[in-house]
């Protein structure tokens, strides 16, 4: 396994239960990439219909139902999401999501917009429209991680931080490849599976292994507000955020994303932007976000700002996760590009995974996530 962040964690517990032998490697410490940048949510309220949103209820049934016993360990809360529109016509856009959601078991919940108050005291006045979304929860996603490789770990998986992936040794036939070791700072890891995990990275990793994987950083910030007594409920975000997700535009992309945190803190988000692996901060995007926070919540304004952070979302040009085998390379499997969802989907993810690695059915049909969609090969 390569990556100890939330997917790499979630393949990890799940695997170790199908009686695999796992060695986890991770070049930093566990879940320092993106699972250490992000706010841990776990959405249905902001995928379209289709695989996503599919993955993302089967994810969210098993946060609730398989792995309910560990929630206090992450801080699984369910809070709840309410997805706002501040126009007429994103109003009208936000509905017909809705409606097309409810169609695939989506429990969202128009609220008339003089209502919209009953759910936030404290979001602005007039808002042309919204949604309440009761599935939509959130963990803390560094606790999650390390709990899930504790958990692992007591099963019999190896975790190995601080140890750098080098490259691949491939046995090559007549008819195809395959993987028979990991190639690290630490030495030669034989396997006979290796699950690429490595979040926004995944591509390099590929690029290793001889295969083209289009995954792309997608960089993002959040801020993070003083201690405050409780003051908004749920995940709140406009509706345009929806959009943001699935947008293919190269530029910087900013959406009002709010939540409190059990600890009093609240969350302030979101910006999309392709610049790289650029971790400088910038100071526009910060304040973009915060303008956009304050048109939802006129309350923050004069509240202290303790921090912001920023993390590199794995993007994939499709807008869909890729996970399963690379049929270019036997023996590589793929479990990214999530972009923002990762956390959420981590526990589908892995458990698909983990059937197919037994020669079992899946519980959901894993071809649209296949890598196999990228046919091209690169250099080796």
């Amino acid at each position: 396994m390569i990556g100890a962040g939330a997917v790499g964690a979630a393949c990890a517990y799940f695997l170790t239960r199908k009686g695999f032998a796992v060695h986890v490697v991770e070049r930093g410490a566990v879940a320092a990439g993106s699972s250490s940048a992000g706010e841990g949510n776990l959405l249905v309220s902001d995928k379209v219909s289709g695989p996503e949103l599919e993955l993302a209820l089967y994810s969210r049934a098993l946060w609730e139902q398989e792995l309910a016993q560990y929630g206090e360990l992450w801080e699984f809360e369910s809070k709840g999401g309410l997805v706002v529109a501040t126009s007429a016509q994103a109003g009208r856009a936000l509905r017909t999501l809705a409606a097309e959601q409810r169609q695939r078991g989506v429990d969202a919940r128009d609220v008339e917009p003089d209502a919209v108050t009953d759910h936030e005291p404290h979001i602005r006045r007039g808002l042309a429209a919204a949604v309440h979304y009761p599935q939509d929860a959130q963990v803390q996603p560094m606790l999650l991680t390390a709990h899930l490789l504790r958990l692992a770990r007591a099963a019999g998986a190896v975790v190995s931080t601080g140890v750098n992936v080098t490259g691949f040794e491939v046995q090559a036939s007549t008819e195809s490849r395959r993987v028979v070791a990991v190639q690290t700072s630490q030495g030669t890891l034989a396997c006979e599976q290796v699950i690429n995990a490595a979040g926004p990275w995944a591509g390099e990793i590929a690029t290793m292994a001889g295969v083209d994987l289009p995954i792309r950083p997608r960089r993002g910030f959040v801020l993070v507000t003083e201690p405050l007594p409780p003051t908004i409920n749920h995940k709140v975000y406009a509706g345009e955020y929806v959009a943001s997700t699935q947008s293919e535009h190269l530029g910087l992309e900013v959406s009002a994303v709010i939540e409190g945190t059990k600890a009093g803190t609240i969350l302030i988000g979101s910006s999309r932007e392709h610049v790289g692996f650029e971790r400088r901060v910038s100071l526009p995007v910060l304040r973009a976000i915060a303008s956009a926070a304050l048109e939802l919540f006129p309350r923050l304004a004069g509240v202290t700002l303790l921090r912001s952070y920023a993390g590199f979302r794995p993007y994939s040009p499709d807008h869909l996760p890729v996970v399963g085998p690379d049929t270019r390379l036997k023996g590589l499997w793929h479990a990214t590009g999530h972009e923002g969802a990762g956390i959420g989907l981590s526990v589908g993810t892995a458990k698909l995974i983990s059937q197919a690695m037994a020669g079992e059915g899946t519980d959901m049909d894993l071809a649209p996530f296949s890598p196999a969609r990228f046919e091209a090969v690169a250099p080796a």
